[in-house]
């Protein structure tokens, strides 16, 4: 039996992005699939896995809306981040053609991701669970009519031919993973750039979230993202997602916060961590 500290859990099946984030950043250690995120968060809750590789946000399709609900519930701390390029392979049975494709099933965000191939060669987008799953569910019809949007790993593991080798709308399609664990940790902001994620609630009340957020600019504290998401049926409670740059307990980071706690019902540290050296990239682009 493979020892837990040695294993990462993600969602999807074997050779999903997911899994080649995995491998990426955790070549060491075993990549173990599960079926749902509420699945992949509790495999690390319960023991199963020690980490757990959680896509948040993709640079086509925006956020993976699923997640910034349920990772404040997880009991589980942000360790990490980790920018993983997207390769979506257009798969099919052997002995396929791209001119006898249908229908084509992939993870809701890859069909949005590849619109304009589709469109272009009139194919048929059908929804599934999860790319690599995708594939290994056009394997097994073996028809082909019928395609798969995946990995060249999953059609490697599901002996799929790969008909074209880079079907997405965008050449730079990137997704930003989290990589979450049951204990957090407290990098050393005089050794690397420190990002802290964090969701809250504000008051209901004129300009409240103007207010909350007026301490981070007085600081001069840079918030990298901001989302805001409804969290119950009656549309009136709006929760908040933030990365910001920086250390709570540095001075000025530390301020905003306070400001911010002034102004909401409640702030939730999801975790402090090193920032990704891809981040460096799109500073140096602008």
């Amino acid at each position: 039996m493979t020892d837990v500290d040695h294993i990462i859990a993600f969602q999807g099946a074997k050779g999903a992005n997911s899994d080649l984030a995995c491998h990426a950043v955790f070549p060491e250690m075993e990549s173990l699939p599960c079926y749902s995120f509420e699945d992949t968060f509790a495999a690390v809750h319960e023991g199963k896995a020690r980490l757990a590789m959680i896509p948040i946000e993709n640079s086509s399709a925006g956020r993976v809306a699923d997640n910034h609900h349920l990772m404040p519930e997880s009991g589980l701390h942000i360790i990490g981040e980790h920018y993983e390029k997207i390769e979506h392979r257009l798969l099919a049975p052997k002995g396929a053609s791209l001119a006898g494709l249908k229908q084509v099933h992939s993870h809701v965000h890859a069909l949005a991701q590849c619109r304009k191939f589709l469109r272009a060669h009139n194919i048929e987008p059908v929804v599934a669970a999860d790319t690599a799953g995708a594939a290994q569910q056009v394997a097994k019809w073996n028809d082909p009519e019928i395609g798969a949007i995946a990995t060249s790993l999953a059609g490697k593991i599901y002996g799929l031919d790969t008909l074209n080798s880079e079907i997405s709308d965008a050449e730079d399609n990137t997704t930003r993973f989290l990589i979450m664990s049951k204990d957090p940790i407290d990098p050393d902001p005089a050794k690397t750039k420190v990002m802290t994620t964090f969701v809250f609630r504000v008051r209901s009340v004129p300009a409240a979230l103007y207010k909350a957020l007026g301490g981070f600019a007085t600081n001069g504290v840079n918030i990298t993202k901001l989302e805001s998401y409804i969290t119950d049926g009656s549309f009136s409670v709006a929760q908040f997602y933030a990365d910001i740059e920086g250390h709570p307990n540095a001075r000025l980071v530390r301020l905003a916060l306070e400001e911010l706690s002034f102004f909401s019902k409640e702030v939730k540290i999801l975790g402090v961590y090193p920032a990704n050296s891809f981040r460096d990239r799109g500073m140096a682009a602008e």
